[in-house]
């Protein structure tokens, strides 16, 4: 487990790719290397990744091709520079949110406007994730934990979503840097995934134990 704190941005130094089956990346991390161990969980630009190889201040991931597919790890280069975070330790303090590194999708930069020492972005979100975001809930955008500060209406053909990025945030992560049309790897927040995917199966629970409290009755 993660909490989008970045601890460190890494550089990709080389990325092999075996077609769209799996690839893999190498990256220049001193700090996330140290005391790393093989088989560590490492969180690239959000995407929860195992450590395959590690040599001094380098360490390699392999990627499969469910990962290329639904985030933008398939688009590195040589010299991206790239959100990283170690797994939270057990008893370790939680100051983000709880995040899996389990992208669900990928997001879009559509606006960044500076607002004084801050800047406001709004991220063009797919159709079918859209339903899990909500102001002032959380949301990791490339493993960096962050409130959503608004959203668009229920039933807006392009939905989005804005956040705001502090000059904390703007200089240690990749977000400060990124354009419009920038992709970003997005991750909602699981409980709202759990809560959907309980509700989906307690209607049709609830009436199936309606149907059989009916027919007991009529005996």
């Amino acid at each position: 487990m993660f909490t989008g704190i970045i601890a460190e941005q890494g550089h990709v130094l080389s990325v092999e790719r075996d077609g769209d089956s799996s690839a893999t990346v190498r990256l220049h991390a001193p700090g996330t290397t140290e005391g790393l161990a093989l088989g560590g969980s490492i969180a690239v630009n959000g995407v929860c990744l195992t450590a395959t190889a590690i040599d001094g201040k380098e360490f390699s991931v392999d990627v499969m091709g469910e990962t290329l597919v639904r985030s933008t790890i398939g688009e590195l280069a040589p010299g991206d520079a790239v959100n990283l975070e170690r797994c939270v330790p057990a008893g370790g303090r939680l100051d983000g949110h709880v995040v899996q590194g389990h992208v669900d999708g990928v997001g879009v930069l559509l606006e960044r406007e500076p607002q004084g020492n801050w800047e406001r972005l709004r991220f063009g979100v797919p159709a079918n994730l859209a339903r899990y975001i909500a102001e002032k809930g959380s949301i990791a955008i490339d493993g960096v934990s962050l409130t959503v500060t608004a959203v668009s209406a229920a039933d807006e053909p392009e939905p989005w979503f804005e956040v705001g990025l502090i000059p904390t945030t703007l200089a240690e992560t990749g977000l400060g840097t990124k354009t419009t049309g920038s992709r970003v790897n997005l991750e909602v927040d699981v409980l709202a995934k759990y809560t959907e995917r309980l509700l989906a199966f307690a209607g049709p629970r609830a009436a199936a134990t309606g149907e059989a409290a009916t027919a007991g009755g009529a005996r």
